[in-house]
């Protein structure tokens, strides 16, 4: 008998007295949370998720559609940080005024093919202000989950106010589960022990979120 066959004969011995739930099973357990903490304007839902981004240690701008390019730009030129990763479906527009070499995302690219690369640029699919965190779903202008965990700077376009929710459970329906989501709560950042912070072991050492609109 395999350890997995162990487990679940155990599991099936603990559970052979409960009585089978014949109701769906969105309802078989009560969901009384609060959908959101107190009530906010869109504007006052937008400052609180600059403020929590900022307080996890991203970086905060806010563009408009037209300055968007020469932001991007100016950001990847200060980094000056090589190659940049670009997803599939990003918008070229964004990249419009960026002197850098692309490296687009492809399923046979290696590890070092992207840790050649000194930053990636994606949107988002959701941000969330309460949190302040930033979901990718791997959609076309985000690119697959290891582009954004490989280079060391990310710079995020979260587009306002229509990709902000104010709560997870906002979050959690507009996302599909049977998406690879990656949340993403500021720059990668552990600590030991002794609670000595260290950034960028398990993904990018800077994020840059942009707020568009």
């Amino acid at each position: 008998m395999s350890s997995r066959e162990r487990v679940l004969g155990r599991v099936r011995r603990a559970l052979a007295d409960v009585t089978p739930e014949e109701g769906p099973y969105e309802e078989a357990v009560p969901r009384e949370y609060l959908r959101e903490h107190g009530e906010r304007t869109v504007e006052q839902t937008v400052e609180l998720l600059a403020e929590n981004l900022a307080d996890y240690r991203a970086l905060v701008y806010r563009s408009s559609a037209s300055e968007l390019p020469s932001l991007i730009g100016r950001l990847l030129a200060e980094r000056n940080a090589g190659p940049v990763v670009v997803p599939p479906g990003l918008d070229e527009g964004w990249l419009a005024a960026a002197d850098v070499t692309r490296v687009a995302d492809r399923a046979e690219s290696t590890p070092p093919d992207l840790d050649r690369a000194g930053s990636v640029v994606t949107a988002c699919a959701v941000a969330i202000a309460e949190t302040g965190t930033i979901v990718l779903d791997g959609s076309p202008d985000q690119g697959r989950r290891r582009i954004s965990l490989v280079p060391d700077h990310h710079i995020c376009v979260v587009r306002v106010p229509d990709q902000v929710v104010s709560s997870v459970p906002q979050a959690l329906e507009r996302l599909d589960p049977a998406r690879p989501l990656t949340w993403i709560s500021g720059p990668s950042a552990t600590s030991d022990i002794e609670l000595d912070r260290v950034e960028g072991v398990h993904g990018p050492r800077t994020l840059e979120v942009i707020l568009l609109g």
